[in-house]
């Protein structure tokens, strides 16, 4: 089966949410010689996506994507290993605070993110979702003074609103010159994020790990 093939299916497997046989999928295309990698960004992440799109469409609602978060999970589940065994060695790229707005518990993109900063050098203190922001600041100041990133989340524009309000808060602390920023979600764009002066955004979470690396040098 051509690899394209093989991604096609993943993708289709997260669309319609087929949460026994996304995991196998991904089993046969690791025993296929497909990276774990490639099988997230040119899979997965593609039918993730798409469901993103759907579900700010109205064309489906809570419990489809939730099913397709748990074909993902499951998915995540048979990758994580392999990650690790590829994840790079030598010097720590910092530590990474991810976290979910508050008001929003859609942790799918949240959950691929912090894997993939994992796997790439992060440490990671993964606060969960519909986390306040008092309680991302509070763990800022815990780590003042070490390489943080915080990275945030949140599907609907509502909880994307609250990064405005943490970013103010960072500076009411005086903890923005010591962390950077970096917020994503379907509606988060380059125009939000220049906005309330946070660092970047990524399109997915493989280039979320890249554009990581690199605001943090």
């Amino acid at each position: 089966m051509a690899n394209q093939e093989i991604f096609d299916k993943l993708r289709d497997a997260i669309v319609n949410q087929n949460v026994a046989g996304t995991a196998q999928l991904c089993k046969e295309a690791l025993a296929s010689g497909i990276p774990a990698l490639d099988i997230i960004t040119k899979g997965l992440s593609i039918g993730m996506k798409i469901v993103g799109d759907k579900f700010e469409a109205a064309e489906i609602f809570l419990p489809q994507i939730m099913m397709s978060g748990k074909a993902m999970s499951n998915a995540m589940e048979v990758l994580t290993p392999e990650l690790e065994k590829n994840k790079k060695e030598g010097e720590e790229a910092g530590l990474a605070i991810t976290f979910v707005a508050e008001g929003d518990i859609h942790d799918i993109g949240h959950r691929l993110v912090t894997t993939m900063l994992g796997a790439n050098g992060f440490q990671i203190v993964d606060l969960g979702v519909d986390v306040l922001n008092e309680n991302v600041v509070d763990e800022a100041a815990k780590h003042k003074g070490e390489k943080v990133l915080l990275v945030g989340s949140a599907l609907m524009t509502t909880s994307m609103l609250g990064q405005k309000d943490l970013m103010d808060r960072l500076r009411e602390e005086n903890l923005r010159d010591s962390v950077k920023c970096m917020f994503g979600g379907a509606p988060v764009s380059d125009k939000w994020i220049t906005e309330i002066g946070a660092d970047a955004t990524a399109e997915n979470a493989a280039e979320a790990a890249k554009v990581a690396l690199e605001v943090m040098k």
